[in-house]
């Protein structure tokens, strides 16, 4: 089970909400993946995928957060094959062992948690 902040009143300033992200971002094992709306939901944010997606375009340089972990809807990868994030993102699950195919994890396999937070 993984340490989960409390939901967060609707008013949370970005601090706050920040905190929650990474506070569950960082408990993302290796070879596992989350989606950007789940990371949300699992940070007590609801619907805030979006959000969370900006949050995670804004991430420092060097930072020690699993970022790679955080994909999109239904297996996706955001980042483009050719940007520099993309083939980062790319090497990086492969060295977890995690397969893609056509750009796409296989969630079943490699998601973690999905199935706690689902509905």
């Amino acid at each position: 089970m993984i340490d989960q902040p409390p939901p967060l009143p609707p008013g949370a300033d970005a601090e706050s909400r920040r905190s929650a992200v990474y506070l569950v971002m960082a408990q993302i094992p290796p070879g596992k993946v989350v989606s950007y709306g789940e990371l949300a939901a699992m940070a007590g944010l609801g619907r805030a995928a979006r959000w969370v997606g900006r949050l995670m375009s804004q991430l420092p340089d060097g930072t020690s957060l699993p970022w790679h972990r955080v994909i999109a809807a239904g297996g996706r990868l955001s980042l483009p094959a050719g940007s520099t994030a993309g083939h980062e993102q790319r090497m990086r699950l492969s060295a977890e062992g995690i397969t893609l195919i056509n750009d796409r994890v296989d969630i079943r396999r490699h998601g973690w948690h999905s199935a706690e937070h689902s509905g």
